[in-house]
This record gives C-alpha cells, structure tokens and sequence, in this order.
C-alpha cells in the first residue's frame, strides 16, 4: 500500500506505526520513476506490511528540506516512527527488505 503526502502533519501520521519507506521524488526525475516502479511491482508485494509514502519534492519542499534531501530518489526507512535506514539513488529490493 502507498499514499502520498504533502505535508508534515500528515507525513508524522503516515510514519507513525508499522514498516513505513519513505520515497522522495519528482516527476521530472527518471531515476525516480525506475525507484517507483520498483516499489509498486517488486517491494510492495513481498512486503505487504510495508507502507510506501510518496513525497513529492516540488509539491512539499518543506519535508525534503527537513530530512536534508539534495539527491532523488532517496529513500528513508521507519519503523514505528524511528528511522532505521536511508539510501539515495536507485536501490537494490534486497537492500530495502534488509533495512527492516
């Protein structure tokens, strides 16, 4: 399952429980759209208790410039509200799985 958010308020919720990955990305970016299809066809459904939130960066420049984000894709990893791990560029399945 993803969502997509756009503010922090919604982004704390969205972090809050559970196995979240966050995916910071754009439109305009096609190693972003290669990590987003990675995401939907081969992560999401051997991890199906896993939560992807979908950030946006030019529609919520706020929250990318909270967690430092200078490169996209980059990919936060949370468990229960705690990050566990991060990669930026286009990551490896096995790589993510191994983060939770």
């Amino acid at each position: 399952m993803h969502k997509e958010v756009k503010n922090e308020a919604d982004f704390n919720a969205a972090i809050a429980t559970g196995k979240v990955l966050v995916d910071f990305w754009a439109t305009w970016c096609g190693p972003c759209r290669m990590m987003g299809q990675m995401l939907e066809t081969q992560i999401e459904p051997q991890m199906p208790d896993l939560t992807v939130v979908k950030v946006n960066v030019d529609e919520a420049p706020e929250l990318a410039a909270k967690f430092g984000v200078m490169s996209i894709p980059a990919l936060f990893c949370f468990k229960d509200g705690v990050k566990c791990g991060e990669f930026v560029g286009v990551t490896s399945p096995a790589e993510i799985k191994g983060c939770f």
